[in-house]
């Protein structure tokens, strides 16, 4: 494919994925080393009927009503799970369970009574993303990425993700070591003088933010699959944090290019005409990645050694 086909049609697409999949790999570190890497399952199943009544309401998909959407999802969800945990008397991951299923199907029946197929906001957006459609239309090449007028028809959702991925960069920055201490040795945490209440807080955030900024790009599909697969990949790679967050980043990225690529392109090397998801094929490399690390890195067989 050349530069002039490359640019307009997959450039956009393939940044968006890889940004996404960095953006929720990087705290998807930290919650996989808590323990709670299923917060970014919980999150992409409660913020849908968020973002719909979302859009219900202000008949816009924009950031904004988004994460407020989500912001008030979140909120309910927790009243919920304490409701249902008082009243039924029931564990919280019973709770839990309970109410993030319920909360995804409502958005999913919400997606099914309204009308927003026009804004690219139905159930199979919600599950697969629209990143094939995301294409720069206004670029004719390499030069356009020096051309203002060609840059000012960026699909909203590049610069979206890019800013989201840097403010999640900037949290890891700044808050490293109160991050690293509070995830290895809480108690040690607290002597310090940290608050590691508010601190877990912020983290959950966080990623809701990166999950809610990548939600309208790529699905859920890849929100769950990389807060999960990369990091708990890297996980059996070193025992060094640093390093797995290195590691994670290298394989968010190589499960985003390998899956659109193959998305793309894989059908028509085994001889069909149609392509695939390609949502689903970064988050089925992911998977894969995964399950290569687990047969095959350093760290397999003693994944419960401390992480320096």
């Amino acid at each position: 494919m050349s530069g002039e086909e490359f640019v307009p049609l997959s450039l956009t697409p393939l940044l968006i994925g890889m940004f996404a999949a960095v953006a929720c790999a990087l705290p998807g570190n930290f919650l996989v080393l808590r323990r709670q890497a299923l917060i970014g399952d919980a999150i992409s199943h409660v913020v849908l009927p968020g973002i719909v009544v979302a859009f219900l309401v202000t008949g816009t998909i924009s950031a904004w009503p988004m994460m407020i959407g989500a912001a008030g999802a979140s909120l309910v969800a927790v009243a919920l799970i304490e409701a249902i945990r008082k009243l039924g008397k029931i564990e919280p991951g019973a709770a839990m369970g309970v109410t993030f299923t319920a909360m995804f199907a409502a958005g999913v029946l919400l997606l099914e009574q309204s009308d927003t197929s026009a804004v690219h906001l139905d159930v199979e957006h919600a599950l697969y993303g629209n990143l094939e459609s995301l294409i720069w239309l206004d670029a004719v090449g390499w030069d356009s990425l020096w051309d203002p007028v060609a840059l000012a028809g960026l699909p909203v959702e590049l610069p979206r993700i890019a800013l989201t991925l840097v403010a999640v960069i900037a949290f890891v920055w700044i808050l490293w070591r109160p991050l690293k201490l509070s995830t290895f040795d809480e108690g040690f945490a607290q002597t310090m003088g940290l608050r590691t209440g508010p601190l877990g807080l912020a983290l959950v955030v966080v990623a809701a933010i990166a999950a809610v900024a990548a939600f309208d790009a790529v699905g859920s599909i890849i929100v769950i699959a990389m807060f999960i697969c990369p990091p708990a990949a890297a996980r059996l790679m070193t025992n060094r944090l640093e390093m797995q967050i290195a590691w994670s980043v290298i394989f968010a990225i190589l499960a985003a290019v390998l899956g659109y690529v193959i998305a793309g392109y894989g059908p028509l090397w085994v001889g069909s005409d149609h392509a695939v998801s390609a949502a689903g094929m970064i988050a089925t490399i992911s998977g894969l990645i995964l399950a290569i690390a687990a047969v095959a890195a350093p760290c397999r067989t003693r994944t419960g050694a401390p992480v320096e």
